[in-house]
């Protein structure tokens, strides 16, 4: 069964989150114009209640044609979500406030690799019975060569055997300031 084009676009973004992120910015907004004598605005909180759903309207398509950004624009939608309770009438009669606290939930949630892993199944190659199995090349580029180098320790003729080992050797620098016998270059003195 071939999908559109349209299934296609839809399924490579947070598509339904975006779209109820829109819908709750709104409806908040539809309400914050409603001329019901319940509502009141006042100064400041009058203009957040207008900026506030236009914002989260914003999101909401943004979510939807910038895909790249949806954790940065899901959470500061359901910041603005749950601020409209304050400022735009209980944000939007409750309505608004939980269709764009969803929709950011969804456009937090969606991932996009989840549809390519989905319809990436990989496919073993199918041998005949007369095949000898075969051995098939590592995926991928291949290596680099690598030198290798000899890490052990050789015996010098002039050199004394360190120590036992994790045992720090004794020189003047090891011992603390007041016990050495020469002072050093760093010392000022």
């Amino acid at each position: 069964m071939a999908r559109s084009a349209f299934w296609h676009w839809r399924h490579a973004r947070p598509f339904w989150g975006g779209l109820l992120v829109f819908l709750g910015g709104l409806e908040i907004f539809l309400t914050v114009k409603a001329p019901l004598p319940v509502v009141m605005h006042v100064g400041m909180q009058g203009f957040i209640g207008y900026l506030l759903p236009i914002v989260l309207a914003l999101l909401g398509v943004l979510l939807i044609f910038n895909p790249a950004q949806r954790l940065f624009y899901s959470l500061l939608a359901a910041v603005l979500a749950l601020a409209s309770w304050l400022t735009s009438n209980l944000g939007g009669f409750i309505v608004g406030l939980l269709l764009a606290l969803v929709g950011s939930a969804l456009a937090f949630a969606w991932s996009p690799d989840k549809l390519s892993r989905a319809h990436a199944v990989p496919q073993a190659p199918q041998a005949s019975a007369g095949d000898e199995p075969q051995e098939t090349p590592p995926a991928g580029p291949p290596a680099p060569e690598r030198e290798t180098v000899d890490l052990t320790p050789r015996p010098d003729d002039d050199q004394e055997p360190p120590g036992p080992p994790g045992v720090q050797p004794d020189t003047s620098q090891s011992r603390p300031r007041h016990r050495r016998t020469s002072s050093g270059l760093l010392s000022g003195e």
